[in-house]
């Protein structure tokens, strides 16, 4: 018996059409798009099935999108038979492998990463910060590359050590130019500036932080399913205490997703489904350990093409 991962993504997955095939189909997608509508007061389903892309990309926006496609597909794959042994997100994915997990509802956690998009814009006005992600040089470099550019140029750190080869770092405009410069003349293979509005995960987010665990705490949230793992810190997780702890830090923390799944691979999984929009989190396990097996789930054909490989495998 194969014991499964399930993986969901974070900010930068989301395109526009995501969910539209599956709401023809499954009354879980018609119902979950309805209630995720009727608690944000606009519609989400509207703007994943067709646009514009421009306000489908702000993060208060994409959070709830990419969260909603995420818990349907994980919520398809369980009614068909699929159990999971473990679960993790990238950022915002943490918050869809949760309600996977049955820590918390729903509509709660749609309503909650629409919150926490608009604090984490709020936290830095829009031309004041940004990320880039650095090809090819190692994490140690960076760390070191980063706090000497923190001192010259204004804040900027690692914040997602996403797989050996590439990390983002994020910051203040000045701080982050500095950085990707100093980290190409010390060999990096690319620094590629990211389109988005805000320095995620980094110390500037700490605003967000705090406005957050004040929503975190108007919500009931449980003991999980079954584990998921902690951004970070890439422990398991298995008591709501502690989640929501490490959920409020995580706004203003790197994303330790190498650690992530290395402790899920430890834990025993030995297959993972990506389910979510894209397959982002399938070519970062790639690049983790070659021996990993991943499948991704985003729309109805992939849906069944997982399907009939857990059939035929048992």
């Amino acid at each position: 018996m194969k014991k499964i991962g399930v993986l969901c993504p974070g900010q930068g997955a989301q395109a526009v059409g995501m969910g539209s095939d599956l709401i023809k189909t499954y009354d879980i997608a018609k119902k979950r798009f309805e209630e995720a509508d009727d608690a944000l007061g606009y519609s989400i389903s509207k703007l994943c099935f067709e646009g514009p892309a421009e306000e489908l990309q702000l993060t208060a926006n994409t959070q709830p999108a990419i969260l909603t496609v995420s818990v349907i597909l994980g919520e398809l794959l369980k009614e068909n038979g699929v159990e999971f042994a473990v679960g993790g997100g990238h950022s915002l994915g943490e918050y869809s492998a949760l309600v996977l997990a049955d820590v918390i509802d729903f509509k709660d956690a749609v309503l909650l990463v629409h919150k926490r998009g608009m604090f984490m814009q709020e936290a830095v006005p829009v031309g004041k910060g940004g990320m880039a992600a650095i090809i090819g040089l190692d994490d140690d470099t960076i760390i070191s590359v980063c706090e000497e550019a923190t001192k010259n140029a204004g804040e900027v750190q690692a914040v997602n050590f996403n797989c050996p080869g590439q990390t983002v770092i994020a910051g203040t405009i000045g701080g982050v130019k500095k950085a990707a410069e100093e980290l190409k003349a010390k060999g990096a293979k690319k620094a590629v500036v990211l389109p988005v509005s805000a320095p995620f995960h980094s110390i500037l987010m700490k605003p967000a932080a705090e406005k957050l665990a004040v929503e975190i705490d108007k919500i009931s949230w449980k003991d999980p399913k079954f584990p998921v793992v902690a951004n970070v810190n890439g422990k398991l997780q298995t008591d709501a205490k502690t989640i929501k702890e490490n959920l409020i830090a995580q706004a203003a923390s790197p994303v330790k997703w190498i650690d992530c799944v290395k402790t899920m691979t430890e834990f025993g999984a030995d297959t993972f489904i990506e389910a979510g929009p894209g397959k982002t989190l399938a070519g970062f396990n790639k690049r983790i350990d070659k021996k990993i097996t991943t499948h991704n789930v985003e729309n109805e054909e992939s849906l069944k093409k997982t399907l009939d490989y857990f059939r035929e495998v048992g």
